[in-house]
């Protein structure tokens, strides 16, 4: 696969803009629908310009500042001479398509990607398991460079340093790259993709929409829609009952007891002590205080009420 090369923005907003011309290693996984953290519909959001989330974080800093370690920490490893390529890649035959690399291997047509992640991480990298979001990541970038091999380092922090390789698939990489077409259809067609019920999507539509205008609009062809979110409520209700059940049963079987067991559960019944604010208190002994401290927060409250006749 043939690629065409840019020089890297010299400034990181400049970076940021050229972003949004396609789909980068980053967006992969969530173009595929595959992220644990964001949704497509609010990548298509970012992308069309209908919202702005490229706000910094301490993570992300913490991953570019490390990102020369774990790349030395990776040639230590393997004996493998890497270098930085001052071009992005975007590939010629899908434009949507484009990459900026972490590092390049010398002498190898393979690439590597440099990760830093928290100790608090439930992925088992010592057994071999690498998050589905980075796998992706390797593969769109071999699929826009047309390496045939992509290295990835992960340095866990305060636990350990892991290294694996991605190996080409033609299934895959063609699997992939009709998929990323698929949604950036929806970007260049200014077209909504098919919601989901994940959080990033509900956080998304609340930034979209954060306060009513007090107009009204009809909705007569989402009844069935509704009455399945009725149904549901109940359900939920339902189960909730019967999960407080089994608690309150387990409960009264370990009375006082702090620790209980089973053959498959170990189950813990435990005292805190937390100390809170007695806001009624407060307001009532200190109204100034109170008022000096009051935040105000708006909130859109979603409600569905069945129409009594």
């Amino acid at each position: 696969m043939a690629c065409i090369k840019h020089k890297i923005p010299s400034s990181r907003e400049n970076w940021k803009k050229d972003r949004l011309k396609g789909i980068g290693g980053s967006d992969a996984a969530i173009a595929l629908g595959m992220s644990p953290w964001k949704s497509q519909y609010t990548l298509w959001c970012e992308k069309t310009g209908r919202i702005n989330n490229d706000a910094d974080n301490e993570a992300m800093r913490l991953g570019r500042d490390l990102e020369d370690y774990v790349a030395k920490r990776f040639s230590e490893e393997t004996g493998k001479k890497v270098r930085k390529s001052t071009f992005s890649f975007q590939s010629k035959e899908h434009p949507f398509m484009l990459a900026n690399v972490d590092r390049l291997i010398v002498g190898e047509n393979a690439g590597l990607e440099c990760k830093t992640t928290s100790a608090l991480t439930k992925t088992k990298y010592d057994k071999g398991d690498i998050p589905i979001q980075y796998y992706v990541q390797c593969m769109h970038y071999m699929a826009v460079t047309g390496k045939k091999k992509w290295y990835i380092a992960i340095l866990v922090l305060g636990i350990g340093f892991y290294w694996y390789e991605v190996n080409w698939n033609d299934n895959e990489i063609a699997n992939l790259i009709a998929r990323e077409n698929e949604f950036w259809s929806y970007v260049e067609c200014d077209e909504e993709p098919p919601l989901d019920g994940s959080d990033s999507t509900a956080e998304t539509i609340k930034q979209l929409y954060p306060e009513s205008d007090h107009s009204h609009v009809s909705l007569y062809d989402k009844d069935t829609t509704l009455d399945r979110y009725i149904e549901l409520k109940s359900y939920i209700k339902q189960m909730e009952n019967e999960k407080r059940l089994i608690e309150n049963t387990i409960k009264t079987e370990m009375e006082n007891a702090e620790y209980a067991e089973t053959d498959k559960y170990n189950i813990k019944w435990k005292n805190f002590v937390t100390n809170r604010v007695d806001t009624k208190l407060l307001q009532k002994e200190y109204p100034d205080i109170y008022a000096s401290v009051l935040k105000e927060s708006k909130v859109r409250k979603f409600e569905v009420k069945e129409v009594v006749e």
